[in-house]
């Protein structure tokens, strides 16, 4: 067990997660990963409810698959999550995937053939376009959109943390 639990802390220190400036503290009393942390809508519909039971009224209804989504509590097999815009509420864990993907925030944003302002441009995302997460380093990550791949400005997107390097 303790060679398990070596390799966790190793695994999180290779992430940056073991107390880097801007990363949380704070871990899930259920899943023991970090809180806060982004996530993506598994189905194509889910109910966002008051509390963490089916017995609670649902106040929101998340209706895009791949939606990303930032997890900000947990209790039993529930999510506490939030969109780009605060929105929320108590999800099902059978309804999320840690699938990573990002909302565009900036209207005709250019997708960049490499992590440069001076870059070649392979497409514009509109405002709103969800994109498959990959590579991120300080300023830039690499996303994929509609069969275009390329590199955007990491702060032009939600759903990915402004100190959060991927590789």
């Amino acid at each position: 067990m303790t060679k398990f639990l070596s390799g966790l802390l190793a695994a999180a220190m290779a992430l940056g997660l073991s107390g880097a400036p801007g990363f949380a503290r704070e871990t899930g009393k259920v899943t023991n990963l970090p809180l806060p942390r982004f996530v993506s809508m598994k189905a194509s519909e889910g109910n966002a409810r008051r509390g963490p039971s089916l017995t609670h009224r649902i106040d929101w209804v998340f209706k895009h698959r791949d939606m990303p989504l930032q997890i900000i509590a947990e209790h039993g097999h529930w999510r506490r999550v939030q969109d780009r815009d605060g929105q929320g509420g108590w999800v099902h864990y059978s309804l999320l995937s840690g699938v990573r993907t990002v909302i565009v925030q900036e209207d005709m944003l250019p997708l960049r053939m490499r992590p440069d302002p001076d870059a070649p441009v392979n497409a514009a995302l509109e405002s709103g376009v969800i994109a498959r997460l990959g590579k991120c380093g300080p300023e830039w990550c690499r996303l994929r959109s509609g069969g275009y791949r390329g590199w955007a400005p990491k702060a032009r997107l939600w759903g990915v943390a402004p100190d959060e390097i991927r590789d």
